[in-house]
């Protein structure tokens, strides 16, 4: 097995989560969970075989097992990992990831967010639950660049930083800057991926917040305006009418109407 395929619409239910210490007593273990997945997060180096596949451990990969399957540990020694036993729900659309991967970057991340669920589980499971939904969805897109369909992690990039800099003056070089990549290439693969111009994807991401801003709240138009980083009232009448079709009292008037029924 090279492969597993989730579904992550729901949170999962974790039933137990630790810090794992094999290779003491024994250099080779077979076992299988009968109900539930298993998601290793490993410190050790050694071999973990699953059907006729064998995969490498190193420190900083990741697994996630099925259950019901049977795996085969080799150790070299005291072997610690972080793990999570849980039960994923059978609803959304499948997620098809490697059953191991190298998390690289993302590693001090994973081990952050699987110890708070370690923490979390005596007395909070529903919170362990939801440090352990956040890795899963983080394991889906280790490989996404190498994935027919998945984002380019340069286009993820750049979206991340726009969403956290809406507010404040945002430019292509700076965005590009940003994302690691010349102002050139950031340009070519965004129209790529999003069909799209950076500055027209900036201009309707701040339009569609502006319009959620003026419908679920209360904020007066020049704090909708500012949130944005069009503070600049005539440029922000003009951007909700080119953008949403209507200037912004209309939009949030007509976003009290919906809500009334």
């Amino acid at each position: 097995m090279k492969s597993v395929s989730l579904l992550l619409d729901e949170p999962p239910e974790v039933v137990n989560a630790g810090v794992g210490v094999h290779g003491v007593s024994t250099a080779y273990e077979v076992f299988r969970l009968p109900d539930l997945w298993q998601l290793h997060l490993y410190s050790y180096v050694g071999e973990l075989s699953v059907g006729d596949a064998v995969h490498a451990i190193r420190p900083g990969h990741i697994s996630l097992v099925p259950p019901d399957t049977e795996v085969r540990f080799h150790y070299r020694g005291r072997s610690e990992h972080l793990y999570a036993h849980l039960r994923l729900p059978g609803s959304g659309a499948p997620h098809t990831v490697p059953l191991m991967q190298d998390a690289a970057a993302e590693g001090a991340l994973l081990a952050g967010l699987l110890r708070h669920a370690v923490a979390a589980m005596p007395v909070s499971p529903t919170r362990a639950s939801a440090e352990v939904w956040a890795v899963l969805w983080h394991i889906t897109q280790l490989t996404a660049a190498e994935q027919p369909g998945r984002q380019h992690p340069v286009v993820a990039a750049a979206q991340a930083y726009i969403e956290e800099h809406l507010a404040a003056p945002l430019s292509v070089p700076g965005i590009a800057r940003a994302a690691g990549v010349s102002h050139t290439h950031l340009t070519r693969l965004f129209r790529a991926e999003t069909s799209l111009t950076v500055v027209a994807y900036v201009r309707r991401r701040r339009l569609e917040r502006a319009r959620h801003l003026l419908q679920a709240s209360t904020l007066p138009i020049p704090a909708v305006a500012a949130a944005v980083g069009i503070a600049d009232l005539q440029a922000f009448n003009k951007a909700c009418r080119r953008e949403l079709g209507a200037g912004p009292r209309a939009v949030r008037a007509a976003g009290v109407r919906v809500a009334r029924g």
